[in-house]
């Protein structure tokens, strides 16, 4: 295990080696952060593009990394570890060059696991918000303890420069099921917190922690939302720890579609989240750069291509071919099957796609619904009805060749509904970056909307680092691209207002 941490001395190094790569504060840590920073939120040591991405971003000078004990069931933070033990024992990065941040408050997949393991033998997590199935919280010592020796084990570290509490506004969404009152709610929220930030104190004491602080989704909400974590309270919490107090970093979403952490005034004395944050000399990272919920859709602010457009007719004809595939299918190849009642119920379910997308096609949110949609719920279940089909007829060439057919028809039919979508969002697209441009024209410098994205946050003062997905080498090329292309940090809040006037979403 590496016994060193990220230093201010080191970080601030970087910028001779990597003159290309912004550092800015993280706070008032004196630690130096890349203005982006690498977001673990879906990588997997068991993924070698992962791995690839990871080091292709450690190599370039992108010194910050942003994980979390639950994201992806703890292989991200493996895949971390691997990566820098590999670089630290090249020789080609200083362990105190980096600053690794980590979270803790999830229990799913094996957390949730050891939870139900635990509360069979009658010792069950204090303090657990059982919040649905495969889904609990808890901010107990106890818990962060268990999680904070298995986060150092898997990063093969001895000290986390910084440990988050990870969304803990779980348990007022879960006060709010159980009907609890919400002044009595917001009082235990901050009872429990005000707990962990003692704990993670005598942590930060003991030597295995550097820094603690919030990531919260619900920084940003308004103040009298039932979920809102207030930053002032969380202040408030950490200074009764005492002076020299180890709160030092909040976490919380910031986009081109959701700027509410930078426009809307929900602390005290008409402060916004970044302005008080900026106050309180906090390091600020944002996530979901790329993300933007919006309008209850989700957009990626990213390049779209787009071919030409088909015609609503077009897409009805497709939808109808399909439709007669799966009539042919249910009454020329599931009576041979010899099926049950259930199982021909179930299997003409499963190929009904055509009769859901001639309903609903045109009325999906946006392109990642229908991708959702699309992955998620229709290729799966065609795939199984399929391959149930194929292995009950044995090697039946005719069913064979209708299952072949079929499945062309299926690939086709959702592509042409893909390019509508496709057309739709590429026009959006268009007049996002059409409204940047005028918005700032710092922000015109950039040509493709992903970088355009980064370029708005990290320009925008108060913000230590951006942290964004870069799963693949080619993200990591795209923000090496943008963090090459200088930009003033100012704080730019007229910008931004210029960009969210008439015609905002």
């Amino acid at each position: 295990m590496s016994n060193t941490h990220a230093t201010p001395e080191a970080t601030a190094q970087l910028s001779q080696a990597h003159p290309h790569i912004p550092y800015q504060p993280l706070g008032g840590t004196g630690l130096m952060v890349s203005a982006a920073g690498f977001g673990g939120y879906r990588v997997d040591v068991e993924v070698g593009e992962h791995h690839e991405a990871l080091e292709k971003a450690l190599k370039a000078g992108i010194n910050l990394v942003d994980t979390s004990t639950n994201y992806t069931d703890g292989h991200s933070e493996t895949l971390v570890g691997q990566v820098l033990g590999k670089l630290l024992g090249q020789g080609v990065l200083s362990r105190d060059q980096v600053v690794v941040v980590s979270k803790a408050g999830y229990l799913q997949g094996r957390n949730y696991e050891v939870s139900q393991e635990r509360k069979q033998q009658g010792r069950p997590f204090p303090e657990l918000v059982e919040f649905g199935q495969g889904l609990e919280h808890c901010l107990h010592p106890e818990f962060l303890d268990d999680q904070l020796g298995k986060s150092l084990e898997r990063l093969g570290l001895k000290r986390l420069d910084v440990l988050l509490l990870h969304n803990p506004e779980y348990y007022l969404g879960w006060a709010s099921q159980q009907g609890l009152e919400l002044g009595q709610a917001r009082e235990e929220y901050y009872r429990r917190l005000q707990q962990a930030f003692a704990y993670l104190e005598s942590e930060a004491q003991r030597g295995r922690i550097s820094y603690y602080g919030i990531s919260s989704n619900t920084f940003p909400q308004a103040s009298d939302h039932p979920e809102f974590t207030s930053l002032a309270r969380a202040w408030l919490l950490a200074q009764a720890q005492g002076h020299g107090h180890h709160f030092r970093v909040i976490q919380f979403p910031l986009n081109l579609l959701e700027p509410e952490a930078l426009t809307r005034p929900n602390q005290p004395g008409g402060q916004t989240l970044l302005e008080q944050a900026r106050q309180l000399k906090l390091g600020v990272l944002t996530n979901r750069p790329l993300n933007a919920l919006a309008q209850g859709r989700l957009l990626r602010l990213s390049e779209v291509q787009a071919g030409e457009v088909p015609t609503p007719d077009q897409v009805g004809a497709a939808i109808a071919d399909l439709l007669a595939s799966e009539a042919r299918l249910k009454t020329e190849v599931l009576p041979r099957l010899g099926l049950d009642q259930n199982q021909g119920k179930q299997l003409s379910e499963f190929l009904a796609a055509a009769q859901m997308l001639s309903e609903h096609w045109p009325q999906f949110h946006g392109l990642e619904h229908w991708r959702s949609v699309q992955g998620e719920y229709l290729l799966p279940r065609i795939h199984a009805a399929l391959q149930f089909i194929l292995q009950a007829q044995g090697e039946d060439p005719e069913v064979s060749g209708l299952a072949q057919e079929h499945l062309s028809l299926v690939a086709g039919t959702l592509a042409t509904i893909e390019a509508v979508y496709l057309a739709a969002t590429a026009q959006e697209i268009k007049l996002l970056k059409a409204r940047l441009a005028l918005a700032d024209p710092d922000w015109a410098q950039a040509t493709v909307l992903s970088q355009m994205a980064l370029r708005a946050l990290r320009s925008t003062a108060g913000i230590s680092s951006v942290l964004v997905g870069m799963r693949r080498p080619a993200y990591v090329d795209d923000v090496l691209a943008e963090l090459a292309r200088p930009v003033p940090v100012a704080p730019r809040l007229t910008s931004w207002q210029a960009f969210q006037g008439p015609g905002a979403d």
